[in-house]
């Protein structure tokens, strides 16, 4: 889940994923925002527009921005862990378990980009 601070759990795929779809909250209700910021006629002296869709756009793009944060955070820490078992390959090329850990991390870093 996402920690407070807006940053996402890296080690766990399905908990990443889960993360993801809690920030993705904004833009699965678009529709509602823009309908309830945009004032209809009979509204329309009483609240300011221009300044309700800026805050909409402002809160639009501090989302996108941080969940593109997040998930190159994400890529960034698994690339550099295959990296580090990459090496580690390279010095005991016959150790299974290092190869499946390679893979599964190989794995996770090509879904999240």
């Amino acid at each position: 889940m996402a920690a407070p601070d807006g940053t996402l759990n890296c080690e766990d795929f399905s908990m990443f994923q889960e993360g993801l779809k809690v920030m993705r909250t904004i833009d699965d209700r678009i529709v509602h925002a823009l309908n309830t910021t945009v004032p209809t006629v009979s509204f329309s002296g009483k609240v300011d527009a221009t300044q309700t869709c800026k805050e909409l756009y402002e809160s639009l793009m501090k989302a996108h921005l941080s969940r593109d944060k997040a998930i190159k955070a994400c890529i960034a820490q698994k690339s550099d862990v295959v990296a580090k078992l990459r090496e580690e390959r390279g010095n005991d090329s016959e150790n299974l378990k290092l190869i499946k850990q390679l893979r599964k991390e190989q794995t996770n870093v090509s879904e999240k980009s």
